[in-house]
């Protein structure tokens, strides 16, 4: 009787170690920008961080705004991780819709002690045009595309008024996070989460859920 067939997964292959060692720094990088903010990240702290040379970190980026940029690209890849992807194994319409601010709060409030790179960006970048602006941008506008269209099919799928405007509500359901960013984080009121809960809740039955 033959043996049963097996599958086995194959490992991934380790990383160069060039390649692990700018992991590791971005990782430094990520932690000490939550709560410096980017602006606050420097090569020298840095080094010293990681316990190597300025030159050595500065080897692996070339600029501190490649730095920068690298922070927001490693903050956006676990943003998508851990909000958007869990969210697209839910059906389109008001399932996803639920599930990407489920996991959009569920992030936030693991973060509310550390900071958003997204917000405390915002205002450093607001009115800096530059290669680091342009990041932050276009890793936000990626975010609240997503969410427009998560509203949209929505929208389509009967979930929602037919003639709602998925813009709109995606503008409202962003303006919830950022309120309580503030309301949490900065004025410390207690029931914040749940007035935020309540807010998307509200959003929903205007939009005909």
């Amino acid at each position: 009787m033959p043996a049963a067939e097996t599958s086995v997964e194959p490992r991934p292959r380790p990383l160069p170690k060039g390649q692990q060692t700018k992991v590791a720094i971005v990782d430094a990088a990520l932690r000490m920008a939550a709560q410096v903010g980017l602006e606050g990240l420097s090569i020298g702290s840095l080094a010293e961080t990681m316990g190597m040379s300025k030159s050595g970190v500065f080897a692996h980026f070339g600029s501190r705004d490649e730095l920068q940029i690298s922070v927001i690209r490693e903050y956006y890849a676990r943003f998508e991780a851990q909000v958007f992807q869990p969210a697209m194994a839910q059906p389109r319409g008001l399932p996803r819709v639920r599930a990407l601010f489920e996991n959009w709060m569920r992030f936030t409030s693991a973060e509310l002690d550390s900071g958003c790179i997204f917000i405390s960006g915002a205002v450093e970048f607001d009115d800096r045009p530059g290669p680091v602006r342009d990041a932050l941008a276009e890793a936000v506008d990626a975010w609240i595309e997503a969410m427009t269209r998560a509203v949209a099919q929505a929208c389509e799928q009967g979930h929602l008024a037919a003639d709602a405007d998925p813009r709109q509500i995606s503008f409202e359901i962003h303006a919830l996070i950022l309120a309580l960013h503030y309301e949490a984080r900065f004025m410390r009121r207690p029931g914040s989460m749940e007035r935020a809960e309540q807010g998307f809740r509200n959003i929903l039955a205007r939009a005909g859920a």
